[in-house]
């Protein structure tokens, strides 16, 4: 039987996880243009993973109150993902035409991720493990999951689809 050194096991976690910073990973928008997250920092980030043909899809709508009425402090990122009844078919054109003639979306939108599984972007495995957001471990459960990060880029929370975007359990966390 082998033994593993915990100390060293610790160690090693704590590193990978100082090294791998939410302002370190790569992400591109809707249109293939690489996102700079650093950009950010000093505000709070929502990370949303959207989708068009969901019954949570009207969420747009309050997301983009959010967006509009925390702007100063508040950046909201919308996430599309195909991977829950695929329910995100669109390309990335079609996704962006939907999202502004229906619910006039200005907010940022990023490329298809999937946001769990063996392809999951490197965002979503940030936003999904402890050793990485330093807060907790969860799973993607649905569509319009949202992550609440600092304005120093720490995890703050995460909220299940039922969680409207205007929700007191957000919105306390954006105004102060």
């Amino acid at each position: 039987m082998k033994v593993v050194n915990k100390a060293k096991l610790t160690s090693n976690v704590s590193k990978e996880a100082e090294a791998y910073s939410l302002y370190d990973i790569e992400i591109n928008d809707l249109t293939g243009k690489p996102i700079s997250l650093v950009a950010f920092k000093g505000k709070k980030i929502l990370f949303v993973n959207v989708a068009s043909k969901c019954g949570f899809t009207k969420q747009y709508k309050e997301l983009q109150l959010l967006s509009d009425t925390y702007k100063e402090n508040l950046v909201v990122i919308g996430c599309p993902c195909n991977q829950f009844g695929k329910q995100e078919p669109g390309n990335s054109s079609e996704i962006q035409e939907f999202c502004e003639l229906n619910f006039g979306v200005t907010f940022l939108l990023t490329e298809k991720l999937a946001v769990k599984g063996k392809e999951q972007h490197s965002l979503y495995t940030w936003l999904t493990t402890k050793a990485h957001n330093g807060r907790k471990n969860s799973k993607v459960r649905w569509n319009f999951q949202k992550y609440l990060i600092d304005t120093n880029g720490n995890l703050i929370d995460y909220y299940y689809s039922i969680t409207k975007p205007m929700s007191s359990k957000i919105t306390k966390h954006l105004e102060h």
